[in-house]
Order: C-alpha cells, then structure tokens, then sequence
C-alpha cells in the first residue's frame, strides 16, 4: 500500500478550447482512467484561482499574457485568466474520473501562485499533500496530467526533493513548451532523480 497516482490539473481551461489550453490537453484523460485502478491512492489536484490573481496579466497594467515579472517570491510568468474558482473552466474534464482519496485546491491565495502540487511558488508555504502522503506511508508516486512542462514538472520535482520515489509517465501528460521550457523541464526533473516513464 505505497504506491499512489497524482493527476495534476486535468480542467478544461488546459483543455482544448479553454483559457489556457495544453495542446492535445484533452489526449491524457483516457490514459488517466486507465491507470487509476493500478495504484492505491489516487490524489487529484486542481487550479483554483479567486478573480483577479495576482499572477494573471489581466491584474497588472500595460501587461500582456506571457510576460514575466518579478513577484515578492521570485519571476513569475503572467497567464490568461483561468480556472477561476467555481467556473466551468476551472472543473475537471467531463471524461475525468473523479476516482480521487483526495483533492488538493491550489493557488487559491489571492497574492501567490502555485505550481506545484506540495508547495506555493514562494517554495514555502505547503498544500498539505506532503503530510497526507506520509500518513498514509504512499512514498512511490507516478505524477501525471497537465502541464508537463509547469504544474507536472514542479510537482515531480518538490516530491523528489522531499524524498519520494517519482516516476513522470510522459505518455499521460502534455506540455504547453513556453520558448523551450519542455526540454529545460525534463532535463531538470531527470537531475531531480525523478524517473521519466515514455510508455
């Protein structure tokens, strides 16, 4: 009983038509499906921004989708509006199985993104997942969904950080691949320790 599933963000805003759509966002759901049964815990995460976040482009004058700034935690890429709280956009894809032993909320504070599936972007505040995995002594962890090269990537890597066992399996996941940030986010999960699965 360690082994756990973690489906990172599979919402129609990364979906094809949504806010923020992952190219071929919408191809992981039914590989998802399929592997839910194989694991003992399933964990499902999912963006759950208040209007106005501070990291959409929308919040900052003169700024437009895709630019960088610098937040009080560090750079921090300025996105469309999505997954706001409560929204279509924001809800799982239909075809998701909601076969979930918990749901992880993220980047609901008004004032911080988060990426990743442990912690805030400021790399310190924590979503909970690391103590609810221990508890319940889940060390082996396979990461997928959306984005690989963002919200997977993040994941993969405070998992490893902490001393998880973390597999990506590339086949259930897709990247948005912002000015080569897919090849960047392999080559640092892979130094992170966490293993790349490709079938």
């Amino acid at each position: 009983m360690s082994r756990a599933l973690i489906v990172i963000d599979v919402q129609n805003d990364f979906c094809p038509g949504g806010a923020l759509a992952v190219p071929g966002g919408d191809e992981v759901v039914a590989p998802i499906n399929a592997m839910m049964d194989d694991f003992d815990a399933v964990i499902l995460t999912q963006d759950w921004h208040p209007a106005g976040h501070s990291s959409f482009a929308t919040s900052h004058k003169d700024r437009l989708p895709y630019d960088m700034i610098d937040m009080p935690y560090g750079p921090q890429v300025l996105w469309p509006e999505h997954c706001i709280q409560g929204s279509d956009g924001a809800a799982f894809h239909k075809d998701l199985r909601i076969k979930g032993d918990m749901i992880i909320r993220k980047g609901f504070r008004p004032g911080i993104d988060s990426y990743s599936a442990f912690f805030e972007n400021d790399q310190k505040t924590p979503t909970g997942l690391n103590g609810y995995l221990r508890d319940r002594g889940l060390t082996v962890l396979t990461m997928v969904g959306l984005a690989t090269d963002f919200c997977v990537h993040y994941s993969a890597v405070d998992a490893a950080r902490l001393g998880f066992d973390v597999t990506v399996d590339k086949t259930a996941c897709r990247g948005i691949d912002l000015e080569g940030s897919m090849q960047e986010a392999l080559e640092s999960m892979q130094k992170s320790g966490v293993t790349i699965a490709l079938d």
